[in-house]
């Protein structure tokens, strides 16, 4: 069982040593999304961009693996996100969470959590928040 957590608690995770341009197309498969911005190097260049660019999703898809490794799977209620820099094949991303807020009333408690996720050379890409319930009642086998 995850421990309570503490106001002003921090989680660092690497949660994509590598965004290649596989994961890109992908990415762009699972989710509809085929900008050319994304799927296009060609285009992407000629649209003024160095080349193929993440989806702002795929990068908050990453970025939530600071918060279930932390809490689990189950926990996660609520999280939101503001892309502050693109994310180019090759970046590596790293996620930060820290606890702002706890609530709790008996066994239950709710986080609220800042998120941040930096490059390898440590811009940061997105910014958000995240809200995690859990239960600390006994649990019967």
């Amino acid at each position: 069982m995850t421990p309570r957590p503490e106001v002003g608690a921090r989680r660092e995770v690497v949660v994509c040593p590598e965004i290649t341009r596989t994961q890109i197309v992908q990415f762009a498969g699972a989710s509809g999304d085929y900008s050319v911005l994304h799927t296009d190097e060609p285009a992407a260049r000629a649209l003024g961009q160095p080349g193929l660019m993440a989806h702002g999703m795929l990068t908050m898809g990453l970025t939530s693996q600071v918060v279930t490794e932390w809490f689990g799977d189950d926990s996660l209620r609520t999280l939101e996100a503001r892309f502050t820099a693109p994310v180019w094949p090759g970046d590596r991303l790293t996620s930060t969470a820290t606890v702002e807020a706890v609530d709790s009333v008996g066994a239950l408690a709710t986080a609220r959590l800042a998120l941040e996720t930096r490059n390898g050379a440590g811009d940061v890409v997105l910014v958000g928040k995240a809200t995690v319930s859990l239960d600390y009642s006994p649990r019967l086998a």
